[in-house]
């Protein structure tokens, strides 16, 4: 396992769901959710959020159907992270399998008596952590960096 903090970042349409974890790769905790309807605006958030955090990489949940394939949101968060990859060159932006994130986090979200009108404004952030836990998990077992990389076009 790599030593060094990691962002996870879940991007919806109208929010941006953030995620970081310990330098060791055990926890992943929220740190925020940026609106996401304005996209520069959004990139300038994630890109100060890089600053801050200093991450060794990036993880952006890539939605995919249940059956693995990749529909017009994928295609969206494809692009999302190319040019967040652009961005926020040279710290590499990796894109994980976020199939059923949120619902694992709205389910979580609920069973600590979350109401549904309050956890909008969090579920994005604890949809970010179920992504992290869930990549932080994969490199503890494989040994590699979870999902595929994001080539960094200029």
């Amino acid at each position: 396992m790599r030593r060094g903090r990691r962002l996870a970042i879940d991007v919806g349409d109208a929010r941006i769901g953030v995620a970081s974890c310990d330098p060791d790769g055990v926890l992943a905790t929220p740190v925020e959710t940026v609106p996401g309807r304005d996209v520069p605006a959004a990139h300038r958030r994630l890109r100060r959020l890089v600053e801050e955090y200093e991450p060794i990489e990036v993880v952006v949940g890539l939605p995919r159907s249940l059956s693995g394939g990749e529909g017009p949101a994928a295609v969206k968060v494809r692009k999302f992270a190319g040019e967040l990859a652009k961005g926020i060159a040279p710290i590499p932006v990796r894109l994980v399998d976020e199939r059923m994130t949120t619902v694992t986090a709205t389910h979580g979200l609920r069973a600590s008596g979350v109401k549904a009108k309050k956890g909008r404004s969090v579920i994005d952030q604890a949809a970010a952590v179920v992504i992290l836990q869930n990549a932080l998990e994969a490199e503890r077992v494989s040994g590699r960096p979870p999902g595929e990389g994001v080539e960094v076009v200029i």
